[in-house]
């Protein structure tokens, strides 16, 4: 008798915790991401994806969850790609370039549940009357300006070199911010700039890099994923490099003097708070040097490398009165 009086009371306790909830796993929060480059690329895709990766470790696996599609260069395959991830029910799809701006604003009002991401831009279609995008914009022209006065200071030729892929959105803030943080330290430095039409063509990056070096320029820096060409030159004709988007020091130590990092968990952690809220969007995050959404590293080897390099090979001697 006690026995069928104890079943039925703890058939009655599981009842009441399933109706009411308690003890049942919370669902993670879903994301999917799709780039136009590698997840390894030092730089623009390689960004985000180190984002998510330090978000999913403050959150724990349990609770966070991302899958990723790279190298989505071709506009068409990204949209078939963004459409897929929204019909199976992620939270947030984010769609990292400018360039699925388009596809965002066709594919978005066919899921008003889910929410879309995408940068760098301002633009979140709400004259379009949709409410489900967002958007995340660094204002690069900051840290482009730091480099360029870093850069100012290091430079014995006074000749800099630009690589840019297309003059538009970030890049071009960034590159403008590089020449004004030169032209405030040195205003008669030789500023050379060369938009190369690519985000990807490395070959390309890596011909513009040696016409800036052979026409003087000690001095070379650049955006996207195609700058990898660029720096591979620095290194082998001994420019110094300055870098955007990640740290590039790991790819020549004594060239890379410092890097812009671009930290976009800042425009994601509140976002996905907003989405857990049921806000699917309509805001645009900006990242700037203020909120750490922007942080400039140092390369101390880059830096002071060449000076230690010269006093123990004697090329430098410490002369002090004694």
């Amino acid at each position: 008798m006690k026995m069928k009086r104890m079943i039925v009371i703890l058939t009655l306790i599981s009842i009441f915790v399933l109706s009411f909830g308690f003890g049942a796993s919370a669902e993670p929060f879903r994301v999917a991401f799709l780039m136009p480059s590698a997840i390894n690329d030092f730089a623009w895709s390689q960004s985000m994806y180190e984002a998510l990766l330090t978000i999913q470790k403050e959150m724990g696996k349990e609770n966070f969850e991302f899958v990723y599609s790279e190298n989505m260069f071709v506009v068409a395959d990204a949209a078939a790609a963004i459409r897929d991830y929204a019909s199976e029910g992620y939270a947030l799809v984010i769609a990292h370039g400018s360039q699925y701006g388009a596809s965002l604003s066709d594919i978005a009002p066919d899921f008003p549940d889910t929410s879309f991401a995408w940068g760098s831009t301002a633009n979140v279609f709400t004259d379009l009357g949709i409410t489900n995008i967002f958007a995340y914009e660094p204002l690069s022209e900051q840290g482009g300006y730091v480099n360029g006065v870093l850069a100012a200071k290091l430079s014995k030729n006074n000749i800099y070199g630009v690589i840019g892929p297309i003059e538009t959105g970030d890049a071009k803030r960034y590159t403008e911010g590089f020449k004004a943080g030169i032209k405030s330290v040195k205003p008669d430095a030789k500023i050379n700039v060369t938009w190369i039409g690519s985000y990807s063509d490395v070959a390309l990056a890596s011909e513009a890099a040696q016409t800036h070096i052979d026409a003087g320029a000690d001095v070379l820096t650049g955006t996207s994923q195609m700058t990898v060409g660029a720096i591979g030159v620095a290194k082998q004709r001994g420019a110094l490099w300055f870098g955007y988007d990640v740290d590039q020091s790991a790819l020549a130590p004594q060239n890379v003097v410092a890097s812009v990092d671009v930290i976009w968990a800042i425009a994601l952690k509140p976002m996905i708070e907003m989405i857990k809220k049921g806000e699917r969007g309509g805001k645009i995050f900006t990242l700037n040097l203020a909120n750490g959404g922007l942080k400039i590293v140092v390369n101390d080897e880059a830096l002071v490398g060449k000076t230690i390099e010269g006093i123990v090979k004697g090329n430098i001697e410490v002369k002090v009165e004694k």
